[in-house]
């Protein structure tokens, strides 16, 4: 799919491009998504302000990678564009084959076109099979290699399998990856303030500023989870940017905002932090049930409540 003029926002997505991309194979994994438009865009940040204009319906962007961690571009897009929501994730295996010109040899490679996240992935193999080499940043993989065909002064570029569908280009190295288990996650945002039902297999995101720089401000917030049985799998630092010192954190929960326990987190974060935002609740990707104990059951959150206002009621005998 190619991109084609503006349509309705309720029949295009944007994806960072061009064809090719791991995000595109993430957006491929979207039922709704298919027969619709896709516009490819250059950055995260156009693919957001898509979203926001009401170009695109919905972005495919990057958020975490099995190796390198959160994605920190991502995540502070996500912290400085108010109105958008999560509203699934998909992984999409990553690894990366050595493509170059025609008639291009192994021994030929002095320069190596690559995208940072790729390049690092792969920094073990190039420093055993190309020593000496040097690097030239790209915007995304098939950016990468598209550069070949352009002018570009590398001599062969990382990207992903299957990019000779795309260009005619020859594979120098196949499996060049470090780490033959790497994934990244993606998740697929919009405008749209409806939450997906929850299905107990589910991901909370949110963002979240301590209230203050003094001892025992991120306990604090970690308590409003760990009293509640609510395990994060993500927890992440980035600099508000205001002041040295003046952090918010991108925190994965476990559960869904649908959860008494997820929702009673939720109230606890309103009341320690003064800015918390929800990015939205959703179906986790591996479809992993969530596991807690049964002292977090909805059932107990509610006769909690019943308690208390038996106890504020005159015309209550029990308890």
């Amino acid at each position: 799919m190619s991109d084609q003029s503006p349509t309705p926002a309720e029949s295009s997505y944007s994806y960072l491009g061009p064809a090719g991309t791991f995000t595109e194979a993430a957006l491929k994994q979207v039922p709704d998504a298919a027969g619709k438009t896709w516009h490819a865009v250059n950055n995260v940040a156009e693919a957001l302000a898509d979203v926001v204009s009401g170009r695109s319906t919905a972005a495919m962007i990057a958020m975490e990678n099995s190796v390198d961690g959160g994605v920190s571009a991502t995540q502070d897009a996500l912290a400085n564009v108010p109105g958008l929501r999560i509203i699934g994730e998909y992984l999409v295996p990553v690894n990366f084959v050595l493509v170059a010109r025609p008639g291009t040899t192994l021994a030929d490679v002095r320069t190596v076109n690559a995208h940072p996240v790729a390049y690092a992935q792969c920094g073990t193999w190039l420093n055993e099979t190309l020593p000496g080499h040097g690097h030239i940043p790209a915007s995304s993989n098939v950016a990468a290699a598209a550069a070949l065909l352009n002018d570009s002064h590398a001599d062969a570029a990382i990207a992903p399998p299957g990019i000779t569908e795309h260009y005619p280009l020859e594979v120098l190295a196949e499996d060049i990856g470090d780490n033959g288990n790497a994934v990244t996650r993606f998740v697929l945002v919009s405008r749209s303030r409806a939450i997906p039902a929850p299905t107990g297999a589910d991901k909370t995101s949110l963002i979240v500023e301590l209230p203050d720089d003094v001892s025992g401000s991120l306990l604090g917030m970690l308590e409003q989870f760990s009293t509640r049985g609510v395990n994060l799998s993500l927890i992440q630092s980035r600099p508000i940017g205001d002041s040295l010192g003046r952090y918010r954190f991108i925190i994965d929960a476990d559960g869904h905002i649908a959860d008494e326990r997820m929702a009673d987190a939720l109230l606890g974060l309103r009341r320690f932090s003064p800015n918390v935002i929800f990015l939205g609740s959703y179906p986790r990707a591996d479809k992993q049930t969530i596991e807690f104990t049964s002292r977090y059951d909805d059932a107990i959150f509610i006769e909690a409540r019943q308690w208390l206002r038996g106890l504020l009621d005159p015309n209550h005998t029990a308890g």
